[in-house]
């Protein structure tokens, strides 16, 4: 596998403090505007709600205010050691020596999960070591383990976390989430584990809507989110955002070419790539013959333009003018203005006084929706901590 590992792995460790003070600024309120809208939008695929326990749903045009959390300590440990006895390989020894209390360092409740895991299940360690070892092949497949109607939920659906947590950190996004669709995040120690790793394997994979839906499931019903994960999930719903609907689209083709080299790298260079390849090729060169016939005066093969271009257009033409400018897609008029004075205002905020500070966090929280505000205070907290 490659060494190459996500943002939210590897790179993020070495990036927090940059990105804390150069990109996060405008990238989270902006987010947060976005998200505003989203959630008021006709579209039900990005619209926040309660789902089932037991199976994916769409879900109605409401809030849930953090529903979910991560499970006690002291009750995965119970549920722990009532697995590790039942499948006799129970040591107590080695498994106090897992759940022993310690520093704000020390593992988290999956991580010590999955060890009492590696002690009872040889082929779950198995499977957790070479997850997580970049020199090896990825899985072709969703291995069996997690299919076997045998082990207990408990086990499976945790397993299930720690297994697709470490594929994501090395981009091997289509397994990550066929496992993670085995189970709920109802079911598992870390909801923010789970829907964080989905998210980031949705939107590896260029799936929009999903990794939408996914990011607000996890800013409005998980309660105990890390910070890590709020900013990145942040940063990957403004980038969505950005994303458009045209397959011409430039930024489109240029993420279907990181796809590529990304399954390049894992050794991924069969049929699916190859079709991946042929698509590129194919809106590129829809893309020239598209501008070419723009050059020479909107005349399209036999009077049909490909998609984006209409026919008589010529250079210089004003077509129908697109909406001046929006948060989403049924608001009109400042959204930019009203982005880009945030931004203007996170890079100025060391020069303002107390009371423009004051003054400037009262007209932001006139926009902002209850549920960001403490995010949007706290980090402006943080930045004055840093620029008193």
């Amino acid at each position: 596998m490659s060494n190459r590992s996500f943002v939210g792995s590897q790179i993020l460790s070495r990036s927090w403090k940059r990105i804390q003070t150069k990109i996060f600024p405008g990238l989270l309120i902006t987010s947060a505007f976005l998200m505003q809208n989203s959630l008021h939008a006709d579209n039900p695929a990005i619209s926040p709600g309660k789902t089932s326990s037991t199976k994916e749903t769409k879900r109605p045009n409401e809030l849930t205010f953090g529903t979910m959390r991560s499970m006690n300590i002291e009750i995965a440990q119970a549920q722990s050691e009532t697995w590790l006895k039942s499948v006799g390989k129970f040591d107590q020894k080695a498994f106090d020596a897992i759940w022993k209390t310690g520093t704000s360092e020390s593992p988290s409740v999956l991580d010590r999960v999955c060890a009492t895991f590696k002690l009872g299940n040889p082929v779950a360690a198995q499977l957790l070591t070479e997850a997580n070892n970049a020199s090896l092949s990825p899985p072709q497949a969703v291995p069996a383990l997690f299919k076997d109607s045998k082990q207990t939920s408990f086990f499976r659906a945790n397993l299930a976390v720690a297994y697709a947590r470490l594929l994501t950190q090395h981009r091997v996004y289509e397994e990550a989430l066929a496992v993670l669709k085995t189970v709920t995040p109802e079911q598992v120690v870390e909801p923010s584990t789970y829907l964080f790793s989905r998210a980031v394997a949705e939107h590896g994979l260029i799936q929009k809507t999903e990794a939408c839906n996914t990011i607000l499931r996890l800013l409005d019903e998980v309660q105990d989110v890390p910070e890590r994960h709020k900013m990145v999930a942040s940063i990957m719903f403004f980038d969505l955002q950005g994303w458009k609907k045209d397959e011409k689209d430039l930024g489109n083709i240029a993420k279907l070419m990181d796809n590529v080299e990304r399954r390049l790298d894992l050794g991924r260079g069969g049929k699916e790539t190859q079709e991946i390849q042929k698509k590129i090729v194919f809106r590129l060169d829809e893309l020239i013959k598209e501008k070419e016939n723009q050059l020479k005066g909107g005349q399209c093969n036999g009077g049909n333009c490909p998609n984006g271009g209409k026919q008589g257009n010529k250079p210089g033409s004003n077509p129908s003018r697109p909406q001046d400018d929006s948060l989403g897609g049924n608001r009109t008029g400042t959204g930019k203005e009203t982005q880009e004075k945030l931004r203007q205002l996170t890079q100025n905020w060391g020069k303002l006084n107390e009371k423009e500070r004051a003054e400037a966090m009262t007209e932001i929280n006139k926009e902002l929706p209850p549920k960001f505000r403490v995010v949007v205070e706290e980090y402006f907290k943080q930045l004055s901590r840093s620029n008193p």
